[in-house]
């Protein structure tokens, strides 16, 4: 993964490295026996995972800054999505709190590491 100089692909991108992690870690979580049969938030919390990751990379594609920072705003949306599901998968005893902590906590470093990457954007 580039660390220095200019990024190429989203690929590249520590947001989009970090939230496809998250994803992969929320299908693990939702495909536990207590949480399969609650279709709808199984559901819901993949598919804001997924959002995540997808609007990074859609954005990074686009042909503007402007673009971009909007793909980034609605991926950030996405991760505040997933943690409140979180809370609800947790409130149902669908995850431990150790998952629910460390989800939490990726979702928080994912939106903050998406904040910096839309401020560095100057319009």
């Amino acid at each position: 993964m580039a660390r220095t100089g200019k990024i190429h692909k989203f690929e590249d991108l520590i947001a989009w490295e970090k939230s496809k992690l998250l994803s992969v870690s929320i299908y693990r979580v939702s495909s536990k026996k207590s949480f399969t049969k609650d279709y709808a938030l199984k559901d819901q919390i993949r598919r804001a995972s997924i959002s995540i990751m997808s609007n990074i990379a859609e954005g990074f594609e686009r042909y503007s800054k402007k673009e971009f920072r909007q793909f980034l705003s609605i991926a950030r949306g996405s991760a505040a999505e997933v943690r409140s599901q979180l809370y609800l998968a947790h409130g149902l005893g669908y995850i431990s709190k150790e998952e629910f902590t460390e989800l939490v906590d990726r979702c928080y470093e994912i939106s903050k590491i998406i904040g910096g990457l839309r401020s560095s954007l100057k319009l």
